[in-house]
Protein backbone atom coordinates (compact mmCIF):
# COMPACT_ATOMS: atom_id res chain seq x y z
CA UNK A 1 0.00 0.00 0.00
CA UNK A 2 2.82 2.07 0.79
CA UNK A 3 4.62 1.90 -2.52
CA UNK A 4 1.25 2.40 -4.15
CA UNK A 5 0.63 5.27 -2.40
CA UNK A 6 4.55 6.72 -3.29
CA UNK A 7 3.85 5.98 -6.94
CA UNK A 8 0.64 8.14 -7.03
CA UNK A 9 2.32 10.92 -5.23
CA UNK A 10 4.84 10.66 -7.63
CA UNK A 11 3.04 10.87 -10.17
CA UNK A 12 1.33 14.03 -9.12
CA UNK A 13 4.60 15.38 -8.57
CA UNK A 14 5.49 14.93 -11.66
CA UNK A 15 2.09 16.15 -13.43
CA UNK A 16 2.62 19.39 -11.48
CA UNK A 17 6.13 19.89 -12.39
CA UNK A 18 5.11 19.37 -16.55
CA UNK A 19 2.35 21.92 -16.20
CA UNK A 20 4.48 24.60 -14.42
CA UNK A 21 6.99 24.08 -16.77
CA UNK A 22 4.29 24.12 -19.95
CA UNK A 23 2.66 27.11 -18.16
CA UNK A 24 2.09 29.36 -21.00
CA UNK A 25 4.78 32.10 -22.02
CA UNK A 26 2.76 33.42 -24.35
CA UNK A 27 0.06 34.12 -22.61
CA UNK A 28 2.14 35.17 -19.92
CA UNK A 29 3.61 37.74 -22.53
CA UNK A 30 0.34 38.83 -23.64
CA UNK A 31 -1.08 39.46 -19.77
CA UNK A 32 1.92 41.70 -19.16
CA UNK A 33 1.88 43.20 -22.86
CA UNK A 34 5.70 43.14 -23.27
CA UNK A 35 8.37 40.66 -24.30
CA UNK A 36 10.92 40.87 -21.44
CA UNK A 37 14.32 39.74 -23.76
CA UNK A 38 17.70 39.19 -22.04
CA UNK A 39 20.42 40.97 -23.61
CA UNK A 40 24.16 41.86 -24.07
CA UNK A 41 24.99 45.06 -21.51
CA UNK A 42 27.02 46.51 -24.24
CA UNK A 43 28.59 44.56 -27.14
CA UNK A 44 28.30 46.51 -30.56
CA UNK A 45 26.52 45.65 -32.92
CA UNK A 46 24.44 42.83 -31.25
CA UNK A 47 23.51 44.31 -27.89
CA UNK A 48 23.97 47.86 -26.78
CA UNK A 49 22.46 51.23 -25.83
CA UNK A 50 22.77 54.03 -28.54
CA UNK A 51 23.27 57.50 -27.07
CA UNK A 52 19.36 58.33 -26.39
CA UNK A 53 19.63 54.97 -24.13
CA UNK A 54 17.95 53.08 -27.08
CA UNK A 55 18.68 49.51 -26.95
CA UNK A 56 20.32 48.42 -30.47
CA UNK A 57 21.69 45.28 -32.50
CA UNK A 58 20.95 42.12 -34.21
CA UNK A 59 20.38 40.40 -31.20
CA UNK A 60 18.13 43.42 -30.03
CA UNK A 61 16.15 43.50 -33.25
CA UNK A 62 15.70 39.53 -33.36
CA UNK A 63 13.70 40.01 -29.77
CA UNK A 64 11.77 43.16 -31.52
CA UNK A 65 10.96 40.36 -34.43
CA UNK A 66 9.36 38.45 -31.70
CA UNK A 67 7.34 41.11 -30.26
CA UNK A 68 6.60 42.04 -33.79
CA UNK A 69 4.99 38.23 -34.43
CA UNK A 70 3.12 38.60 -30.66
CA UNK A 71 1.88 41.94 -30.59
CA UNK A 72 1.97 43.00 -34.34
CA UNK A 73 4.03 45.71 -32.73
CA UNK A 74 8.05 45.56 -32.09
CA UNK A 75 7.77 47.97 -29.66
CA UNK A 76 5.92 45.77 -27.16
CA UNK A 77 9.67 44.88 -25.48
CA UNK A 78 11.38 45.71 -22.10
CA UNK A 79 15.07 44.15 -22.67
CA UNK A 80 17.29 43.34 -19.42
CA UNK A 81 21.14 43.73 -19.31
CA UNK A 82 22.90 40.38 -18.23
CA UNK A 83 26.44 38.97 -17.81
CA UNK A 84 27.66 36.25 -18.83
CA UNK A 85 27.62 34.73 -15.99
CA UNK A 86 23.86 35.93 -14.77
CA UNK A 87 22.20 35.03 -18.38
CA UNK A 88 20.85 31.75 -17.83
CA UNK A 89 19.63 31.72 -14.27
CA UNK A 90 17.53 34.63 -15.53
CA UNK A 91 15.70 32.76 -18.32
CA UNK A 92 15.60 29.63 -16.12
CA UNK A 93 13.80 31.57 -13.47
CA UNK A 94 11.41 33.44 -16.04
CA UNK A 95 12.65 36.76 -14.98
CA UNK A 96 13.26 36.81 -18.97
CA UNK A 97 11.11 35.19 -21.76
CA UNK A 98 13.92 35.09 -24.15
CA UNK A 99 18.10 34.98 -24.08
CA UNK A 100 18.96 36.84 -26.95
CA UNK A 101 22.88 37.15 -26.43
CA UNK A 102 25.66 36.51 -28.15
CA UNK A 103 24.98 32.49 -26.87
CA UNK A 104 26.91 29.69 -28.49
CA UNK A 105 24.84 26.71 -28.80
CA UNK A 106 26.14 23.89 -26.97
CA UNK A 107 25.36 20.26 -26.28
CA UNK A 108 25.63 21.53 -22.29
CA UNK A 109 23.26 23.89 -22.62
CA UNK A 110 20.68 22.03 -24.77
CA UNK A 111 20.76 19.41 -22.03
CA UNK A 112 22.18 19.89 -18.69
CA UNK A 113 21.14 23.88 -18.63
CA UNK A 114 17.26 22.62 -19.78
CA UNK A 115 17.62 25.81 -22.81
CA UNK A 116 15.91 25.43 -26.73
CA UNK A 117 17.72 27.50 -28.72
CA UNK A 118 15.33 28.88 -31.80
CA UNK A 119 18.06 28.89 -34.78
CA UNK A 120 21.35 30.64 -35.10
CA UNK A 121 20.88 33.87 -35.84
CA UNK A 122 24.77 34.37 -36.39
CA UNK A 123 27.47 31.68 -37.19
CA UNK A 124 30.47 33.07 -35.75
CA UNK A 125 34.49 31.72 -34.25
CA UNK A 126 36.32 32.48 -31.60
CA UNK A 127 39.41 35.09 -32.62
CA UNK A 128 42.15 36.60 -31.01
CA UNK A 129 43.18 40.38 -31.20
CA UNK A 130 46.64 41.66 -30.11
CA UNK A 131 48.25 45.27 -29.96
CA UNK A 132 50.15 45.08 -32.90
CA UNK A 133 52.17 48.20 -31.80
CA UNK A 134 53.10 46.84 -28.42
CA UNK A 135 53.57 43.00 -30.42
CA UNK A 136 55.54 43.72 -33.61
CA UNK A 137 55.66 40.83 -35.75
CA UNK A 138 53.11 38.54 -34.39
CA UNK A 139 50.50 37.83 -36.61
CA UNK A 140 49.57 34.19 -36.05
CA UNK A 141 47.99 33.01 -32.46
CA UNK A 142 50.34 30.06 -32.58
CA UNK A 143 52.95 32.58 -31.75
CA UNK A 144 51.10 33.70 -28.01
CA UNK A 145 52.95 31.37 -26.25
CA UNK A 146 53.74 32.55 -22.37
CA UNK A 147 51.00 35.65 -23.04
CA UNK A 148 48.48 36.98 -20.99
CA UNK A 149 45.18 36.73 -22.38
CA UNK A 150 41.96 38.60 -21.56
CA UNK A 151 39.13 36.65 -21.32
CA UNK A 152 35.49 36.40 -19.92
CA UNK A 153 34.07 34.32 -17.42
CA UNK A 154 31.30 31.65 -17.55
CA UNK A 155 31.64 31.34 -21.43
CA UNK A 156 32.90 28.88 -23.61
CA UNK A 157 35.46 31.46 -24.98
CA UNK A 158 37.38 30.72 -21.34
CA UNK A 159 37.20 27.01 -22.00
CA UNK A 160 37.97 27.50 -25.73
CA UNK A 161 40.95 29.02 -24.86
CA UNK A 162 42.43 26.64 -22.59
CA UNK A 163 41.77 23.65 -25.21
CA UNK A 164 43.62 25.33 -27.79
CA UNK A 165 46.70 26.31 -25.73
CA UNK A 166 47.19 22.87 -24.27
CA UNK A 167 46.22 21.53 -27.91
CA UNK A 168 49.32 23.28 -29.58
CA UNK A 169 51.79 22.85 -26.42
CA UNK A 170 51.18 26.74 -25.57
CA UNK A 171 51.96 28.45 -22.06
CA UNK A 172 49.47 31.29 -21.06
CA UNK A 173 48.43 33.48 -18.34
CA UNK A 174 44.49 33.71 -18.27
CA UNK A 175 43.33 37.28 -17.12
CA UNK A 176 39.43 36.37 -15.89
CA UNK A 177 36.82 38.95 -15.63
CA UNK A 178 33.19 38.63 -15.04
CA UNK A 179 31.74 41.56 -17.21
CA UNK A 180 32.58 42.22 -20.62
CA UNK A 181 33.17 45.85 -19.91
CA UNK A 182 35.69 45.02 -17.05
CA UNK A 183 37.41 42.68 -19.84
CA UNK A 184 37.58 45.54 -22.27
CA UNK A 185 38.99 48.31 -20.25
CA UNK A 186 41.90 45.92 -18.97
CA UNK A 187 42.63 44.80 -22.60
CA UNK A 188 42.98 48.49 -23.52
CA UNK A 189 45.08 49.75 -20.43
CA UNK A 190 47.44 47.53 -21.59
CA UNK A 191 46.96 44.51 -19.03
CA UNK A 192 46.96 41.91 -21.42
CA UNK A 193 49.04 40.68 -24.18
CA UNK A 194 45.89 39.45 -26.29
CA UNK A 195 42.24 39.41 -26.45
CA UNK A 196 40.08 36.25 -26.73
CA UNK A 197 36.25 36.08 -27.71
CA UNK A 198 34.27 35.34 -30.71
CA UNK A 199 35.33 37.12 -34.12
CA UNK A 200 32.29 39.70 -34.60
CA UNK A 201 32.88 40.65 -30.55
CA UNK A 202 36.48 41.39 -31.42
CA UNK A 203 35.67 43.72 -34.37
CA UNK A 204 33.17 45.31 -31.58
CA UNK A 205 35.78 45.77 -29.07
CA UNK A 206 38.28 46.87 -31.56
CA UNK A 207 35.85 50.02 -32.52
CA UNK A 208 35.68 50.75 -28.50
CA UNK A 209 39.77 50.76 -27.93
CA UNK A 210 41.23 54.66 -27.36
CA UNK A 211 43.33 53.60 -30.60
CA UNK A 212 41.32 51.43 -32.50
CA UNK A 213 44.30 51.10 -35.62
CA UNK A 214 46.43 49.72 -33.11
CA UNK A 215 45.06 46.72 -32.82
CA UNK A 216 44.83 43.72 -35.04
CA UNK A 217 42.41 40.60 -35.26
CA UNK A 218 44.80 37.52 -36.18
CA UNK A 219 43.33 35.06 -38.50
CA UNK A 220 42.72 32.48 -36.25
CA UNK A 221 39.59 30.82 -35.83
CA UNK A 222 39.58 28.31 -32.80
CA UNK A 223 36.09 27.22 -32.41
CA UNK A 224 32.50 26.89 -33.64
CA UNK A 225 30.43 29.42 -32.07
CA UNK A 226 26.58 29.13 -33.94
CA UNK A 227 25.34 31.89 -31.63
CA UNK A 228 21.05 32.27 -31.21
CA UNK A 229 18.22 32.89 -29.21
CA UNK A 230 17.24 30.48 -26.38
CA UNK A 231 13.94 29.55 -23.93
CA UNK A 232 12.87 27.37 -21.62
CA UNK A 233 12.30 23.84 -22.24
CA UNK A 234 8.83 23.11 -21.29
CA UNK A 235 6.87 25.10 -23.53
CA UNK A 236 6.34 23.91 -27.04
CA UNK A 237 4.37 27.09 -28.03
CA UNK A 238 6.79 29.94 -27.17
CA UNK A 239 9.67 27.45 -28.93
CA UNK A 240 7.46 27.41 -32.08
CA UNK A 241 7.20 31.35 -32.26
CA UNK A 242 10.74 31.92 -31.78
CA UNK A 243 11.90 29.38 -34.19
CA UNK A 244 9.64 30.20 -36.49
CA UNK A 245 10.40 33.60 -36.13
CA UNK A 246 14.17 32.93 -37.23
CA UNK A 247 12.87 31.09 -40.09
CA UNK A 248 10.40 33.87 -41.28
CA UNK A 249 13.03 36.46 -41.55
CA UNK A 250 15.31 34.18 -43.45
CA UNK A 251 12.55 32.93 -45.81
CA UNK A 252 11.42 36.95 -46.18
CA UNK A 253 14.85 37.88 -47.68
CA UNK A 254 15.22 34.83 -49.57
CA UNK A 255 11.84 35.66 -51.71
CA UNK A 256 12.84 39.42 -51.64
CA UNK A 257 10.31 40.80 -48.97
CA UNK A 258 11.76 43.76 -47.42
CA UNK A 259 10.73 46.31 -44.93
CA UNK A 260 9.73 48.77 -47.89
CA UNK A 261 7.86 46.63 -49.84
CA UNK A 262 6.02 44.02 -47.74
CA UNK A 263 2.76 45.91 -48.27
CA UNK A 264 3.00 46.22 -52.13
CA UNK A 265 4.04 42.16 -51.90
CA UNK A 266 0.74 41.02 -50.45
CA UNK A 267 -0.57 41.58 -54.01
CA UNK A 268 1.93 39.23 -55.62
CA UNK A 269 0.55 35.95 -57.27
CA UNK A 270 3.07 33.87 -55.59
CA UNK A 271 1.54 31.22 -53.60
CA UNK A 272 4.97 30.88 -51.43
CA UNK A 273 4.86 35.03 -50.82
CA UNK A 274 1.01 35.16 -50.56
CA UNK A 275 1.55 32.47 -47.56
CA UNK A 276 4.31 34.05 -46.34
CA UNK A 277 2.57 37.19 -45.65
CA UNK A 278 -1.26 35.63 -44.40
CA UNK A 279 -3.11 36.54 -47.52
CA UNK A 280 -3.05 32.91 -48.50
CA UNK A 281 -7.31 32.32 -48.53
CA UNK A 282 -8.12 29.87 -45.61
CA UNK A 283 -4.37 29.93 -43.83
CA UNK A 284 -3.94 29.31 -40.68
CA UNK A 285 -0.33 29.43 -40.70
CA UNK A 286 -0.20 32.24 -37.99
CA UNK A 287 -3.51 30.29 -36.07
CA UNK A 288 -1.95 27.37 -35.84
CA UNK A 289 0.77 29.09 -34.06
CA UNK A 290 -1.72 31.07 -31.90
CA UNK A 291 -0.86 34.53 -33.67
CA UNK A 292 -2.57 36.11 -36.45
CA UNK A 293 -1.93 35.54 -39.97
CA UNK A 294 -0.57 38.52 -40.84
CA UNK A 295 2.51 37.86 -38.02
CA UNK A 296 5.24 37.54 -40.38
CA UNK A 297 4.42 40.63 -42.70
CA UNK A 298 3.81 42.46 -39.10
CA UNK A 299 8.14 41.17 -38.17
CA UNK A 300 9.07 42.55 -41.93
CA UNK A 301 7.56 45.71 -40.99
CA UNK A 302 8.85 46.32 -37.37
CA UNK A 303 12.34 44.92 -38.14
CA UNK A 304 12.68 43.95 -41.88
CA UNK A 305 14.05 40.70 -43.29
CA UNK A 306 17.48 39.00 -41.40
CA UNK A 307 19.58 40.26 -44.52
CA UNK A 308 18.35 44.01 -43.33
CA UNK A 309 18.93 43.32 -39.81
CA UNK A 310 22.47 42.17 -40.07
CA UNK A 311 23.32 44.72 -43.35
CA UNK A 312 22.64 47.58 -40.47
CA UNK A 313 23.62 45.92 -37.25
CA UNK A 314 26.85 44.46 -38.40
CA UNK A 315 27.41 44.47 -42.29
CA UNK A 316 28.03 46.79 -44.77
CA UNK A 317 25.73 49.50 -43.18
CA UNK A 318 27.33 49.74 -39.27
CA UNK A 319 30.70 51.08 -38.36
CA UNK A 320 31.69 46.95 -37.78
CA UNK A 321 31.65 46.29 -41.83
CA UNK A 322 31.66 42.41 -41.44
CA UNK A 323 30.47 40.17 -44.50
CA UNK A 324 28.16 37.80 -44.59
CA UNK A 325 30.20 34.65 -45.65
CA UNK A 326 28.84 31.80 -43.43
CA UNK A 327 25.61 34.04 -42.72
CA UNK A 328 24.17 34.55 -46.17
CA UNK A 329 21.30 32.71 -47.04
CA UNK A 330 22.14 29.25 -48.76
CA UNK A 331 21.20 30.51 -52.39
CA UNK A 332 24.06 32.76 -51.96
CA UNK A 333 26.77 29.96 -50.33
CA UNK A 334 26.13 30.52 -47.33
CA UNK A 335 24.79 28.29 -44.02
CA UNK A 336 21.02 30.65 -43.38
CA UNK A 337 18.25 28.66 -44.34
CA UNK A 338 14.81 29.06 -43.50
CA UNK A 339 12.35 26.04 -42.97
CA UNK A 340 9.42 25.83 -45.51
CA UNK A 341 6.29 28.03 -43.84
CA UNK A 342 3.56 26.44 -45.83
Amino acid sequence: MKNTLKVILGAAALGMAVSAASAGTLEDVKAKGFVQCGVNTGLAGFSAPNDKGEWTGLDVDFCRAVAAAVFGDGTKIKFTGLSAKDRFTALQSGEIDILSRNTTWTINRDTALGLNFGGVTYYDGQGFMINAKKLPGVNSALQLSGASVCVQSGTTTELNLADYFKANNLEYNPVVFEKFEEANAAYDAGRCDAYTTDQSGLYAVRLQMSAPDDHVVLPEIISKEPLGPAVRQGDDKWFDIVKWTYYALLNAEEAGITQANVEEMKNSTNPDIRRLLGVEAETKIGTDLGLDNAWVANIIKATGNYGEIFERNVGAGSPLKIARGVNALWTKGGLQYGMPIR
